[in-house]
């Protein structure tokens, strides 16, 4: 009863931050940070794997459904506490803040600025398709985006979310063109062909594994809960419209690809996006799509901005980050966390000269998806000892959907360990470094 009272004035808590984002650009920032480079480059994996189309189709949805069922459970947590923050906010008030810091501090340290940094530079090596660039360039370049990004971001979290919106709509723009003309127009029907050695791949469980990384992103909406203008009712709108459009979108776009492009040719290709705009369009088509590539990434490098560094925001707020006055401090001028804002950058700007981001990013993957189920499993905690808590949405077919969500994240798991010992046991190591630095914070406090 006291914490769900505890729970209760937090909810009530008055924000510090401008509460300013409506459900629509929520709703394009969970599209936008799901949607980035991965519908573009990974129909060739999972077709592979699956060794057919029909399972490689089926693949795709379901993860859609593993995914959903995922967010359907959080969804309900993020409406009960609604705070900035997010996944870590969850994890404090179910878990303790023990937990929830080590999820923050691998977000914070390596996470947020290490998938920044990964996404400036691949931004930036896609636009050397336009514009040359050597190594030097394409980094500064980078870097470039990093501080536009973050200017934007920092004058209002209003534009941060209409740029969100302007790159939503416009990378969905030759996503639906190829759409329409795939199903229309294609002519390689490949729809049920069988793709011969492939069968012998990893299997449907891998390919499933693929698209359930490619669906991955959409809890970051919870991480600006207290900049929503009603965040009790528009995090669970968003979260469930934004899933529902990616999850149509993707399916129509790989039936699409395997519409215009022989199945063989798809499982062979590694830009099979590309390849069939210009099957469609001719050569041009290759550039076209180049095009949608930039802007689905410059859209997702925002979202992964806009909402991450929020996670250090709410950190120092709660004093467990060293020199939390100055992170967790919010700007008078543009009520913005500008100070969390360049905490991040320059450690995105560091990872983009150092080279060791896409190292690092994959190292801690498994971990946070350890956080990631054990916040969908939280629905049991939340229901079991916070029964007094206001719950404005309640996931559908409890517990039956929360358990589809916790096998799903558990199946990722399972197949990390088996597939990447090395690398999840590493990951877990550099997770319980931060052990000691949250001793050292909670006895300097």
């Amino acid at each position: 009863m006291e914490t769900s009272k505890k729970l209760n004035s937090i909810n009530n808590s008055p924000r510090t931050l401008k509460k300013e984002i409506g459900l629509l650009e929520a709703i394009t920032l969970v599209i936008g940070m799901v949607i980035g480079s991965g519908i573009f480059f990974k129909p060739s994996i999972v077709f592979k794997n699956a060794g057919s189309p029909t399972l490689g189709i089926l693949a795709w949805v379901a993860g859609g459904i593993i995914t959903m069922a995922s967010a359907l459970t959080i969804a309900e947590i993020a409406a009960a506490i609604p705070k900035t923050g997010g996944v870590f906010i969850y994890l404090k008030e179910l878990y303790g803040e023990k937990v929830a810091f080590l999820f923050g501090w691998v977000q914070t340290v390596i996470y947020v600025p290490g998938a920044a940094a990964a996404l400036a530079i691949v931004l930036a090596t896609q636009a050397t398709n336009f514009v040359p660039m050597n190594s030097l360039q394409q980094k500064l370049f980078a870097i470039l985006m990093l501080f536009i990004i973050t200017t934007a971001n920092v004058i209002s979290t209003k534009l941060g979310s209409k740029i969100q919106f302007v790159a939503t709509i416009a990378k969905l723009i030759p996503i639906f063109i190829i759409i329409a003309l795939g199903l229309i127009k294609g002519t390689a029907h490949s729809f049920s062909l069988p793709v011969g050695n492939a069968a012998a791949g990893a299997g449907f469980g891998a390919a499933m594994l693929g698209t359930l990384w490619a669906y991955d992103g959409w809890v970051g909406v919870g991480n600006i809960a207290g900049e929503l203008k009603n965040p009790k009712k528009d995090i669970p709108k968003s979260i469930i419209f934004g899933l529902v459009v990616i999850i149509i979108v993707y399916v129509l776009f790989n039936l699409a690809i395997i519409n215009i492009v022989p199945i063989t040719a798809v499982i062979s290709s590694n830009k099979v996006a590309s390849d069939a705009a210009t099957v469609l369009f001719g050569k041009s088509g290759s550039l076209f799509i180049t095009a949608g590539i930039l802007i689905s990434i410059f859209g997702t490098l925002n979202g992964y901005l806009m909402t991450g560094v929020r996670i250090p925001f709410a950190m120092a707020q709660d004093k467990l980050l060293p020199f939390d006055k100055f992170i967790g401090k919010v700007n008078e001028k543009y009520q913005t966390p500008l100070n969390a804002f360049v905490f991040e950058v320059v450690i995105a700007c560091l990872y983009v000269f150092s080279g060791s981001f896409d190292k690092l990013t994959n190292l801690v993957t498994f971990v946070l998806w350890i956080f990631f189920t054990m916040a969908v499993a939280g629905i049991f905690i939340l229901r079991t000892k916070h029964k007094d808590l206001d719950r404005p949405y309640k996931v559908p077919l409890y517990p039956i959907i929360p358990l589809i969500g916790i096998i799903g994240g558990i199946y990722i798991l399972v197949s990390t360990i088996m597939t990447d010992t090395l690398n999840a046991l590493i990951g877990l190591a550099i997770t319980l470094i931060g052990l000691p630095v949250y001793w050292y914070i909670k006895k300097k406090k």
